[in-house]
């Protein structure tokens, strides 16, 4: 209660299944008001999380600040800056999160943007397969990303999502201008009302018998794409 009280920032709560009282509620009601990402637990999984007296909560801090797109995005305009922005949707596993941060902060990229559920934890394990990136790549943890697409649209951005069922090459759009790619997962791909924002909807050819790539693999593509494109003035 102190720690959100005094506005550190959290990874995730645990709470344990039908917590109720008085403290349990104003706890929550915090929590809630934060925008902290959480999640009901039976009691044994807080118990492999921590042998100590968790009293039925469990919370996990942040190892880094998160920041917000509406901060970041003017001041790039203002500096004269190119927008280019990757935003991730349901990718859970942090060796990839870590491998495309690594791969977005060496090409320039200004941000990465995650949604707070169902999305991996900026962890230790995803700091050290960046290589350090996710300490210097700005990360923004938004709770709602169809506005957060909708405000970037807005803005001027052009948002391309990676899909198999794309309709065009990954090197057929024009990424010279502001931009934001839209990685999703393997197993499930991207959310479709994510997809409807999107301006291009764009793939990689295959030649071979598999069917999909690594998605970090995939980022690494089409980031340096952008890389090429623009590198040509």
């Amino acid at each position: 209660m102190e720690a959100l009280e005094a506005g550190q920032p959290f990874e995730k709560i645990f709470l344990r299944k039908g917590m109720q009282g008085e403290a349990f509620r104003a706890l929550f009601s915090l929590v809630r008001a934060q925008g902290v990402p959480y999640q009901f637990v039976p009691q044994e999984k807080l118990n492999r999380i921590s042998s100590g007296n968790h009293q039925g909560v469990i919370a996990l801090l942040s190892l880094l600040e998160y920041q917000k797109v509406e901060n970041i995005l003017p001041t790039l305009y203002e500096q004269g800056e190119t927008p280019f922005f990757i935003v991730l949707d349901r990718i859970t596993d942090v060796r990839n999160l870590g491998a495309i941060a690594r791969t977005a902060e060496a090409a320039g990229c200004h941000a990465l943007i995650i949604p707070s559920r169902n999305s991996a934890l900026v962890n230790a394990d995803a700091i050290k397969t960046s290589s350090g990136a996710l300490m210097h790549l700005p990360v923004c943890r938004e709770e709602n990303l169809q506005a957060t697409l909708r405000y970037l649209k807005d803005a001027g951005l052009t948002l391309i999502a990676a899909t198999e069922k794309g309709n065009e090459r990954f090197d057929g759009p024009d990424m010279k201008s502001p931009l934001a790619i839209i990685m999703g997962s393997e197993e499930k791909g991207i959310d479709p009302p994510l997809l409807r924002l999107a301006d291009h909807l764009v793939s990689i050819p295959m030649k071979g018998k598999v069917e999909s790539l690594n998605v970090s693999v995939a980022a690494g593509i089409l980031i340096y794409e952008v890389v090429r494109q623009r590198g040509k003035g």
